[in-house]
């Protein structure tokens, strides 16, 4: 399994078995996303290349994202988690451009989009069809 999938469905396993408030999610969402760009940063360097397959913190806060606003059902989670992976593949605009940012930011930006794509199709089959 590809360590992006892995990281994904680790994160998605943490929000359905941890009993997070909505703030303290939030919390979590901001201080992965701005440690985690950090240390990307970092990583990158150290592991060479860009974008390393061996960091995955870029999907754990893009997936904490696409969920962030909904109830942590198990639909909602895995949902969530078959959405963002497909964003996070295929790099709808402007997430492969994106991609070229230096640094951190590059490898964490795109997955915040991707995350913010499967956020807006969470919302949208909510609000149409009232599901998940």
């Amino acid at each position: 399994m590809a360590p992006g999938t892995v990281g994904s469905l680790f994160v998605a396993l943490i929000i359905w078995l941890v009993p997070f408030a909505h703030a303290g999610l939030v919390i979590f969402f901001v201080v992965v996303t701005l440690a985690g760009t950090w240390a990307a940063h970092r990583a990158e360097r150290v592991l060479g290349g860009k974008d390393p397959s061996a960091i995955v913190i870029d999907e754990i806060a893009g997936m904490t994202l696409a969920v962030l606003p909904f109830p942590p059902t198990l639909a909602v989670l895995a949902v969530g988690f078959v959405l963002f992976r497909i964003f996070d593949v295929t790099k709808p605009f402007p997430a492969r451009a994106s991609q070229q940012l230096r640094g951190g930011a590059g490898i964490v930006v795109d997955d915040l989009i991707a995350g913010l794509y499967a956020l807006i199709v969470i919302a949208i089959l909510r609000t149409t069809l009232g599901w998940p």
